[in-house]
């Protein structure tokens, strides 16, 4: 029994590897062109290994998605929780978001023509909605039909500004502050 903290961590730093491994060739290759073979050989695993962690390619992709908006997300949070104003904490998070990943080879590569339709299937899974409105604004109950829909409509308008761009920074920030933040403000600080 002693040894099972051990099993478990090298388990995860196994699956990490792959993850890593995984990331590299999305954004060398793309997402949609990478198979589990590509995979195992780049972690340095047999196929056997890699279906021991990751059931098929959406898993390996998921796993990563999940990963990094949880790293973001604790960006996020750690740069705008001090922004008092809900509609400019939106604002601001969301830039943030949209700066992130930009920012990252290994996650813009999401974005290209060819990948933006998995990052936008991926991008609607509850843990990634869940995280990033979290970050916005408070823990969001999901089961709310209203603020599920608004949870999810924030994470495609991120998906939308990654996968075609507004004109320059000051564009994309004035779309948010127009037509996302009013409505932000009005859903989570009015009373229902």
């Amino acid at each position: 029994m002693s040894g099972d903290w051990l099993a478990t961590e090298r388990a995860d730093l196994a699956a990490e590897r792959i993850i890593d491994a995984a990331a590299e060739l999305f954004a060398q290759h793309g997402v949609a062109a990478v198979g589990m073979a590509d995979i195992a050989k780049a972690a340095g695993c047999s196929r056997a290994t890699l279906y021991r962690y990751f059931d098929n390619r959406h898993t390996v992709r998921l796993a990563f998605v999940h990963r990094e908006t949880r790293r973001i997300v604790a960006e996020l949070d750690e740069r705008f929780r001090d922004i008092a104003d809900p509609g400019e904490r939106i604002v601001a998070a969301m830039l943030g978001a949209v700066e992130e990943v930009r920012a990252n080879p290994l996650l813009i590569a999401w974005f290209r023509p060819a990948d933006s339709g998995t990052a936008g299937r991926i991008s609607q899974d509850s843990d990634v909605i869940e995280s990033l409105a979290a970050t916005i604004f408070g823990p969001v109950d999901l089961t709310d039909p209203e603020r599920s829909r608004l949870a999810r409509w924030l994470t495609r308008v991120i998906v939308s500004l990654l996968s075609a761009p507004g004109r320059d920074a000051a564009d994309e920030r004035a779309m948010l502050e127009e037509f996302v933040a009013p409505v932000i403000t009005r859903t989570f600080v009015s009373p229902n």
